[in-house]
């Protein structure tokens, strides 16, 4: 399973970021990564300088193999709530895909 982080420019520490991401995706998603490709991770700090409430956002999107990829999107205060909060409804989403994958079998 290969990940690719994306961030824009207001995101600072990037090696710090794409670290923590990697660690999150692999802990989440480590035990049902067979099926998936690669998956994609978009940060963006929608406010950039300014501070707001839920202004972090995160896309995880993971590519299955003979699949259409599926997303999942949080937005929140925090990069590290971010990620993790769209991880975990990634890994809902993938938990039905993989479960159809199962039951056509």
């Amino acid at each position: 399973m290969q990940i690719q982080v994306n961030t824009d420019n207001t995101i600072a520490g990037r090696e710090d970021v794409v670290r923590f991401v990697e660690s999150v995706v692999k802990s989440k998603l480590g035990n049902i990564a067979g099926p998936i490709t690669r998956i994609e991770v978009h940060l963006k700090d929608e406010n950039a300088a300014k501070h707001g409430p839920d202004d972090k956002r995160c896309m995880v999107e993971a590519r299955i193999q003979s699949r259409q990829p599926v997303t999942a999107t949080h937005a929140a205060d925090t990069l590290q709530s971010a990620v993790t909060g769209a991880v975990d409804k990634l890994r809902n989403v993938l938990d039905r895909e993989l479960g159809k994958l199962r039951e056509r079998r």
